[in-house]
Protein backbone atom coordinates (compact mmCIF):
# COMPACT_ATOMS: atom_id res chain seq x y z
CA UNK A 1 0.00 0.00 0.00
CA UNK A 2 2.39 2.10 1.02
CA UNK A 3 4.84 1.58 -2.46
CA UNK A 4 1.58 2.51 -4.31
CA UNK A 5 1.10 5.98 -2.73
CA UNK A 6 4.46 6.53 -3.21
CA UNK A 7 3.67 6.22 -7.03
CA UNK A 8 1.02 8.60 -6.80
CA UNK A 9 1.38 11.57 -8.92
CA UNK A 10 0.65 14.79 -8.34
CA UNK A 11 -2.58 16.25 -9.88
CA UNK A 12 -2.54 19.45 -12.96
CA UNK A 13 -4.47 21.60 -10.70
CA UNK A 14 -1.79 20.94 -7.38
CA UNK A 15 1.06 21.41 -9.27
CA UNK A 16 -0.40 24.82 -10.97
CA UNK A 17 -1.71 25.89 -7.78
CA UNK A 18 1.44 25.25 -5.65
CA UNK A 19 3.56 26.57 -8.75
CA UNK A 20 1.91 29.97 -8.25
CA UNK A 21 2.22 29.84 -4.63
CA UNK A 22 5.94 29.75 -4.82
CA UNK A 23 6.34 32.52 -7.43
CA UNK A 24 4.35 34.71 -5.49
CA UNK A 25 6.07 34.04 -2.78
CA UNK A 26 9.81 34.04 -3.40
CA UNK A 27 9.06 37.30 -5.46
CA UNK A 28 7.18 39.02 -2.68
CA UNK A 29 10.56 38.00 -0.28
CA UNK A 30 13.28 38.44 -3.11
CA UNK A 31 11.77 41.99 -3.73
CA UNK A 32 11.54 43.02 -0.18
CA UNK A 33 14.71 41.81 0.55
CA UNK A 34 16.25 43.09 -2.05
CA UNK A 35 14.92 46.75 -2.31
CA UNK A 36 15.32 47.09 2.34
CA UNK A 37 19.38 46.44 1.74
CA UNK A 38 19.80 47.57 -1.56
CA UNK A 39 17.73 51.41 -0.39
CA UNK A 40 20.13 51.06 3.07
CA UNK A 41 23.28 49.97 1.68
CA UNK A 42 22.44 52.92 -1.24
CA UNK A 43 22.01 55.80 0.86
CA UNK A 44 24.43 54.98 3.67
CA UNK A 45 27.07 54.54 0.94
CA UNK A 46 26.35 57.66 -1.10
CA UNK A 47 26.08 59.96 1.79
CA UNK A 48 29.71 58.94 3.52
CA UNK A 49 31.27 59.35 -0.04
CA UNK A 50 29.82 62.52 -0.44
CA UNK A 51 31.21 63.50 3.05
CA UNK A 52 34.46 62.33 1.91
CA UNK A 53 34.67 64.53 -0.94
CA UNK A 54 33.67 67.65 1.33
CA UNK A 55 36.52 66.74 3.30
CA UNK A 56 38.63 66.90 0.90
CA UNK A 57 37.76 70.02 -0.92
CA UNK A 58 38.48 71.87 2.60
CA UNK A 59 41.38 70.35 3.16
CA UNK A 60 42.84 71.66 0.26
CA UNK A 61 41.43 75.14 0.81
CA UNK A 62 42.36 75.42 4.40
CA UNK A 63 46.13 74.14 4.29
CA UNK A 64 47.75 77.43 3.91
CA UNK A 65 45.58 78.80 6.51
CA UNK A 66 46.35 76.38 8.98
CA UNK A 67 50.45 76.31 7.60
CA UNK A 68 50.43 79.81 9.11
CA UNK A 69 47.97 79.39 11.52
CA UNK A 70 45.82 82.09 10.69
CA UNK A 71 42.20 81.56 12.27
CA UNK A 72 40.21 84.38 10.58
CA UNK A 73 41.79 82.88 6.94
CA UNK A 74 40.93 79.17 7.87
CA UNK A 75 37.34 80.26 9.09
CA UNK A 76 36.33 82.02 5.97
CA UNK A 77 37.65 79.14 3.74
CA UNK A 78 35.34 76.73 6.25
CA UNK A 79 32.44 78.82 5.69
CA UNK A 80 32.50 79.41 2.64
CA UNK A 81 32.70 75.66 1.12
CA UNK A 82 30.58 74.12 4.06
CA UNK A 83 27.98 76.77 3.97
CA UNK A 84 27.25 74.85 -0.04
CA UNK A 85 27.73 71.56 0.88
CA UNK A 86 25.77 69.27 3.29
CA UNK A 87 27.72 69.38 6.63
CA UNK A 88 25.60 70.11 9.86
CA UNK A 89 29.24 70.72 11.45
CA UNK A 90 32.72 71.71 10.47
CA UNK A 91 36.43 71.80 12.90
CA UNK A 92 39.60 72.38 11.51
CA UNK A 93 42.19 71.35 14.33
CA UNK A 94 45.88 72.38 14.05
CA UNK A 95 48.74 70.43 14.51
CA UNK A 96 48.24 70.30 18.66
CA UNK A 97 44.60 69.02 18.24
CA UNK A 98 43.21 73.00 19.52
CA UNK A 99 40.47 74.39 17.50
CA UNK A 100 41.69 77.05 14.73
CA UNK A 101 38.47 77.45 12.90
CA UNK A 102 34.64 75.79 13.32
CA UNK A 103 31.52 76.38 11.50
CA UNK A 104 27.96 75.09 12.41
CA UNK A 105 24.94 75.07 10.03
CA UNK A 106 21.86 76.89 11.85
CA UNK A 107 19.25 75.15 13.49
CA UNK A 108 15.86 76.52 11.58
CA UNK A 109 12.79 74.37 12.35
CA UNK A 110 11.38 70.85 12.23
CA UNK A 111 12.59 69.95 8.75
CA UNK A 112 16.34 70.99 9.97
CA UNK A 113 16.12 68.68 12.91
CA UNK A 114 14.82 65.89 10.26
CA UNK A 115 17.69 65.93 8.15
CA UNK A 116 20.08 65.53 11.49
CA UNK A 117 17.76 62.44 12.25
CA UNK A 118 18.29 60.66 9.06
CA UNK A 119 22.09 61.94 9.37
CA UNK A 120 22.69 60.68 12.42
CA UNK A 121 21.16 57.37 11.42
CA UNK A 122 22.21 56.99 7.81
CA UNK A 123 26.25 57.86 8.41
CA UNK A 124 27.77 55.96 11.36
CA UNK A 125 30.23 58.60 12.06
CA UNK A 126 31.60 62.10 11.59
CA UNK A 127 34.58 62.26 9.15
CA UNK A 128 38.20 62.81 10.19
CA UNK A 129 40.51 63.87 7.95
CA UNK A 130 44.20 64.72 8.46
CA UNK A 131 45.50 67.82 6.57
CA UNK A 132 49.48 67.15 5.35
CA UNK A 133 51.89 69.25 4.07
CA UNK A 134 55.08 68.56 2.66
CA UNK A 135 54.23 65.02 3.93
CA UNK A 136 53.87 66.15 7.18
CA UNK A 137 50.49 65.99 9.10
CA UNK A 138 49.75 69.61 10.14
CA UNK A 139 46.60 69.80 11.72
CA UNK A 140 43.11 67.48 10.95
CA UNK A 141 39.39 68.57 9.79
CA UNK A 142 36.33 67.12 11.56
CA UNK A 143 33.12 66.79 9.59
CA UNK A 144 29.37 65.83 10.96
CA UNK A 145 27.36 65.39 7.82
CA UNK A 146 23.80 67.31 7.12
CA UNK A 147 20.73 65.37 5.92
CA UNK A 148 19.49 67.90 3.32
CA UNK A 149 20.99 66.04 -0.11
CA UNK A 150 19.55 62.36 1.35
CA UNK A 151 16.89 63.13 -0.60
CA UNK A 152 18.71 62.56 -3.49
CA UNK A 153 20.01 59.71 -2.51
CA UNK A 154 16.20 58.47 -1.63
CA UNK A 155 15.82 59.06 -5.09
CA UNK A 156 18.50 56.64 -5.72
CA UNK A 157 17.27 54.16 -3.57
CA UNK A 158 14.13 54.21 -5.49
CA UNK A 159 15.85 53.65 -8.45
CA UNK A 160 17.52 50.55 -7.08
CA UNK A 161 13.71 49.22 -5.43
CA UNK A 162 12.96 49.73 -9.20
CA UNK A 163 15.53 47.37 -10.67
CA UNK A 164 15.58 44.80 -7.86
CA UNK A 165 11.84 44.83 -8.85
CA UNK A 166 12.42 44.09 -12.52
CA UNK A 167 14.85 41.41 -10.96
CA UNK A 168 12.54 39.78 -8.92
CA UNK A 169 9.67 39.92 -11.77
CA UNK A 170 12.24 38.39 -14.00
CA UNK A 171 13.03 35.56 -11.27
CA UNK A 172 9.30 35.25 -10.76
CA UNK A 173 9.00 34.77 -14.71
CA UNK A 174 11.78 32.79 -15.55
CA UNK A 175 9.99 30.69 -12.60
CA UNK A 176 6.57 30.04 -13.63
CA UNK A 177 8.58 29.37 -17.07
CA UNK A 178 9.99 26.34 -16.06
CA UNK A 179 6.59 25.55 -14.61
CA UNK A 180 4.78 25.70 -18.00
CA UNK A 181 7.43 23.77 -19.35
CA UNK A 182 7.09 21.03 -16.98
CA UNK A 183 3.35 21.04 -18.41
CA UNK A 184 3.75 21.76 -21.96
CA UNK A 185 7.01 19.72 -22.27
CA UNK A 186 5.11 16.22 -21.88
CA UNK A 187 2.48 17.64 -24.36
CA UNK A 188 4.79 18.55 -26.96
CA UNK A 189 6.68 14.73 -26.72
CA UNK A 190 3.55 13.27 -26.95
CA UNK A 191 2.63 15.77 -30.74
CA UNK A 192 5.61 15.01 -31.78
CA UNK A 193 4.90 10.77 -31.54
CA UNK A 194 1.77 11.27 -32.80
CA UNK A 195 2.87 13.19 -35.70
CA UNK A 196 5.84 10.48 -36.22
CA UNK A 197 3.19 8.05 -36.27
CA UNK A 198 0.74 10.22 -38.80
CA UNK A 199 2.89 10.91 -40.99
CA UNK A 200 6.06 8.07 -41.19
CA UNK A 201 3.81 5.28 -39.69
CA UNK A 202 6.53 4.83 -37.13
CA UNK A 203 4.71 2.97 -34.38
CA UNK A 204 7.59 1.81 -32.50
CA UNK A 205 7.92 5.25 -30.89
CA UNK A 206 6.80 5.90 -27.50
CA UNK A 207 6.32 9.16 -25.00
CA UNK A 208 8.36 9.73 -22.39
CA UNK A 209 6.96 9.41 -18.89
CA UNK A 210 5.82 13.16 -17.52
CA UNK A 211 5.50 14.32 -13.62
CA UNK A 212 1.99 14.75 -14.10
CA UNK A 213 -0.67 12.59 -13.17
CA UNK A 214 -3.19 13.50 -15.99
CA UNK A 215 -0.09 13.84 -18.50
CA UNK A 216 1.59 10.82 -17.58
CA UNK A 217 -1.95 8.83 -18.20
CA UNK A 218 -2.53 10.70 -21.48
CA UNK A 219 0.75 8.77 -22.29
CA UNK A 220 0.46 5.86 -21.25
CA UNK A 221 -3.04 5.30 -23.15
CA UNK A 222 -1.03 6.84 -26.14
CA UNK A 223 1.68 4.25 -25.45
CA UNK A 224 -1.15 1.45 -25.35
CA UNK A 225 -3.13 2.67 -28.75
CA UNK A 226 0.61 2.33 -30.22
CA UNK A 227 1.31 -1.12 -29.14
CA UNK A 228 -2.04 -2.08 -30.54
CA UNK A 229 -1.17 -0.45 -34.02
CA UNK A 230 2.43 -1.68 -34.24
CA UNK A 231 0.66 -5.13 -33.36
CA UNK A 232 -1.41 -4.69 -36.16
CA UNK A 233 1.12 -3.67 -38.88
CA UNK A 234 3.56 -6.28 -37.79
CA UNK A 235 0.99 -8.97 -38.50
CA UNK A 236 -0.02 -6.99 -41.86
CA UNK A 237 3.28 -7.02 -42.85
CA UNK A 238 3.48 -10.77 -41.97
CA UNK A 239 0.97 -11.31 -43.81
CA UNK A 240 1.79 -9.24 -46.96
CA UNK A 241 5.04 -11.05 -46.94
CA UNK A 242 3.50 -14.59 -47.01
CA UNK A 243 1.37 -13.29 -49.88
CA UNK A 244 4.43 -11.98 -51.90
CA UNK A 245 6.21 -15.29 -50.81
CA UNK A 246 3.19 -17.45 -52.11
CA UNK A 247 3.03 -14.95 -55.08
CA UNK A 248 6.65 -15.58 -56.10
CA UNK A 249 7.30 -19.37 -55.01
CA UNK A 250 5.90 -22.61 -55.67
CA UNK A 251 3.87 -24.32 -52.83
CA UNK A 252 4.97 -27.34 -52.87
CA UNK A 253 8.84 -27.08 -53.38
CA UNK A 254 9.04 -24.19 -51.92
CA UNK A 255 11.12 -23.16 -55.02
CA UNK A 256 10.35 -19.68 -56.46
CA UNK A 257 8.59 -19.94 -59.76
CA UNK A 258 8.83 -18.85 -63.41
CA UNK A 259 7.89 -14.51 -62.90
CA UNK A 260 9.96 -14.77 -60.01
CA UNK A 261 13.16 -16.58 -62.08
CA UNK A 262 12.30 -14.20 -65.14
CA UNK A 263 12.69 -11.13 -62.99
CA UNK A 264 15.79 -12.36 -61.52
CA UNK A 265 17.38 -13.06 -64.94
CA UNK A 266 16.64 -10.25 -66.36
CA UNK A 267 18.11 -8.06 -63.64
CA UNK A 268 21.12 -10.39 -64.07
CA UNK A 269 21.54 -9.85 -67.63
CA UNK A 270 21.67 -6.39 -67.18
CA UNK A 271 24.30 -6.16 -64.53
CA UNK A 272 26.52 -8.78 -66.57
CA UNK A 273 26.12 -6.20 -69.73
CA UNK A 274 27.55 -3.62 -67.58
CA UNK A 275 30.04 -6.10 -66.07
CA UNK A 276 31.02 -7.61 -69.40
CA UNK A 277 30.19 -10.80 -67.26
CA UNK A 278 28.41 -14.25 -68.38
CA UNK A 279 25.62 -16.00 -67.09
CA UNK A 280 24.48 -19.26 -67.41
CA UNK A 281 21.00 -20.74 -67.56
CA UNK A 282 20.32 -24.46 -67.09
CA UNK A 283 17.44 -26.44 -68.32
CA UNK A 284 16.01 -29.50 -66.55
CA UNK A 285 13.39 -31.97 -66.87
CA UNK A 286 12.82 -35.33 -64.85
CA UNK A 287 13.11 -37.90 -67.41
CA UNK A 288 10.88 -40.26 -65.93
CA UNK A 289 8.31 -37.81 -63.64
CA UNK A 290 5.29 -39.23 -65.87
CA UNK A 291 6.16 -43.13 -65.50
CA UNK A 292 6.37 -42.60 -62.14
CA UNK A 293 3.38 -40.36 -61.27
CA UNK A 294 1.11 -42.89 -63.44
CA UNK A 295 2.70 -46.08 -61.69
CA UNK A 296 2.30 -44.36 -58.31
CA UNK A 297 0.22 -41.76 -57.85
CA UNK A 298 0.32 -38.02 -57.45
CA UNK A 299 1.62 -38.50 -53.98
CA UNK A 300 4.64 -40.01 -55.62
CA UNK A 301 4.99 -37.34 -57.92
CA UNK A 302 5.29 -34.68 -55.33
CA UNK A 303 7.57 -36.66 -53.48
CA UNK A 304 9.65 -36.66 -56.19
CA UNK A 305 9.28 -32.78 -57.32
CA UNK A 306 10.32 -32.69 -53.56
CA UNK A 307 13.68 -34.39 -53.67
CA UNK A 308 14.98 -33.25 -57.15
CA UNK A 309 14.70 -29.79 -55.89
CA UNK A 310 16.38 -30.39 -52.32
CA UNK A 311 18.90 -31.77 -54.26
CA UNK A 312 19.36 -29.41 -56.75
CA UNK A 313 19.84 -26.74 -54.36
CA UNK A 314 22.19 -28.14 -52.77
CA UNK A 315 24.42 -28.21 -55.75
CA UNK A 316 24.58 -25.08 -56.40
CA UNK A 317 26.37 -21.75 -55.07
CA UNK A 318 24.37 -19.18 -52.35
CA UNK A 319 24.18 -16.61 -55.36
CA UNK A 320 23.03 -18.96 -57.17
CA UNK A 321 19.25 -19.83 -57.92
CA UNK A 322 17.10 -22.32 -59.07
CA UNK A 323 13.24 -22.04 -59.77
CA UNK A 324 10.40 -24.37 -60.73
CA UNK A 325 9.09 -23.75 -63.53
CA UNK A 326 5.88 -25.95 -63.71
CA UNK A 327 5.21 -29.56 -64.07
CA UNK A 328 8.31 -31.52 -64.20
CA UNK A 329 10.57 -28.73 -65.00
CA UNK A 330 12.71 -26.53 -63.30
CA UNK A 331 15.40 -23.84 -64.02
CA UNK A 332 19.03 -22.83 -62.95
CA UNK A 333 20.69 -19.37 -62.84
CA UNK A 334 24.55 -19.47 -62.46
CA UNK A 335 25.51 -15.82 -61.80
CA UNK A 336 28.55 -14.88 -62.57
CA UNK A 337 29.89 -17.57 -65.26
CA UNK A 338 33.56 -17.53 -65.17
CA UNK A 339 33.54 -20.08 -67.99
CA UNK A 340 31.32 -21.93 -69.54
CA UNK A 341 33.05 -25.26 -68.62
CA UNK A 342 31.78 -24.40 -65.02
CA UNK A 343 27.86 -25.21 -65.84
CA UNK A 344 28.93 -28.13 -67.39
CA UNK A 345 30.54 -29.03 -64.37
CA UNK A 346 27.40 -27.78 -61.96
CA UNK A 347 25.14 -30.32 -64.42
CA UNK A 348 27.01 -33.19 -64.09
CA UNK A 349 27.21 -32.94 -60.14
CA UNK A 350 22.91 -32.65 -60.39
CA UNK A 351 22.92 -35.72 -62.38
CA UNK A 352 25.24 -37.45 -60.35
CA UNK A 353 23.15 -36.55 -57.26
CA UNK A 354 19.98 -38.05 -59.06
CA UNK A 355 21.88 -41.49 -58.65
CA UNK A 356 20.52 -42.41 -55.37
CA UNK A 357 17.45 -43.76 -55.67
CA UNK A 358 14.29 -41.56 -53.83
CA UNK A 359 12.25 -42.85 -51.05
CA UNK A 360 8.46 -42.79 -51.91
CA UNK A 361 5.13 -42.82 -49.53
CA UNK A 362 5.78 -45.99 -47.78
CA UNK A 363 8.81 -48.66 -48.78
CA UNK A 364 8.74 -47.81 -52.72
CA UNK A 365 11.97 -46.22 -54.24
CA UNK A 366 12.42 -45.11 -57.49
CA UNK A 367 15.40 -44.24 -59.82
CA UNK A 368 14.77 -41.02 -61.84
CA UNK A 369 17.35 -39.20 -64.03
CA UNK A 370 17.47 -35.40 -65.70
CA UNK A 371 18.11 -33.78 -69.00
CA UNK A 372 19.53 -30.91 -68.73
CA UNK A 373 19.84 -28.25 -71.17
CA UNK A 374 22.72 -24.86 -71.11
CA UNK A 375 22.66 -21.68 -72.34
CA UNK A 376 25.36 -18.79 -72.12
CA UNK A 377 24.82 -15.47 -71.77
CA UNK A 378 25.80 -13.99 -74.34
CA UNK A 379 26.86 -16.64 -76.99
CA UNK A 380 23.46 -17.78 -76.51
CA UNK A 381 21.01 -14.79 -76.23
CA UNK A 382 21.16 -11.45 -74.70
CA UNK A 383 17.39 -11.17 -73.26
CA UNK A 384 15.86 -13.89 -70.89
CA UNK A 385 13.30 -15.27 -73.38
CA UNK A 386 16.24 -15.88 -75.81
CA UNK A 387 18.28 -18.26 -73.13
CA UNK A 388 15.41 -19.81 -71.70
CA UNK A 389 14.43 -20.86 -75.24
CA UNK A 390 18.04 -22.05 -76.09
CA UNK A 391 18.20 -23.95 -72.97
CA UNK A 392 14.51 -25.77 -73.77
CA UNK A 393 16.22 -26.59 -76.85
CA UNK A 394 19.69 -28.04 -75.43
CA UNK A 395 17.36 -29.96 -73.24
CA UNK A 396 15.24 -31.32 -75.57
CA UNK A 397 18.63 -31.99 -77.64
CA UNK A 398 19.57 -34.29 -74.57
CA UNK A 399 16.40 -35.91 -73.91
CA UNK A 400 16.58 -37.17 -77.60
CA UNK A 401 20.03 -38.32 -77.62
CA UNK A 402 19.29 -39.87 -73.80
CA UNK A 403 16.04 -42.18 -75.19
CA UNK A 404 18.56 -43.28 -78.25
CA UNK A 405 21.08 -44.46 -76.32
CA UNK A 406 19.05 -46.56 -74.19
CA UNK A 407 17.40 -48.26 -77.32
CA UNK A 408 20.72 -48.94 -78.45
CA UNK A 409 21.66 -50.07 -74.70
CA UNK A 410 18.59 -51.67 -74.52
CA UNK A 411 18.50 -50.43 -70.76
CA UNK A 412 15.06 -49.90 -69.06
CA UNK A 413 15.38 -46.86 -67.66
CA UNK A 414 16.80 -43.91 -69.08
CA UNK A 415 20.35 -42.06 -68.94
CA UNK A 416 20.58 -38.56 -67.99
CA UNK A 417 22.11 -36.41 -70.45
CA UNK A 418 23.89 -32.79 -70.14
CA UNK A 419 23.16 -30.94 -73.59
CA UNK A 420 24.77 -26.59 -74.30
CA UNK A 421 23.35 -25.16 -76.50
CA UNK A 422 25.48 -24.41 -79.74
Amino acid sequence: MSLFKSRIRPTLGSVIGRGHLIVALVGVAMASVSLTLLGVLALRVYADHNLHLIARSINYTVEAAVVFDDKAAATEALALIASTEEVADAQVMDEQGELLAHWQRPETGLLSDIEMQIARVILEKPISMPIVHQGQEIGSILLVGHGGSLMSFLLSGLMGIVLCTAISAWVALYLARRQLGGITGPLRSLATVAHAARIERAFDQRVPPADIAELDNLGNDFNALLDELESWQTHLQSENETLAHQASHDSLTGLPNRAFFEGRLMRALRNAGKLDERVAVLFLDSDRFKEINDNFGHAAGDAVLVAVATRVRAQLREEDLVARLGGDEFAILLTPLHKAEDAERIADKIIASMEIPIQLPGSTQVLTSLSIGIAVYPDHGVTPGELLDAADAAMYQAKRLSRGAQQTAGAELPVAHVQTRN
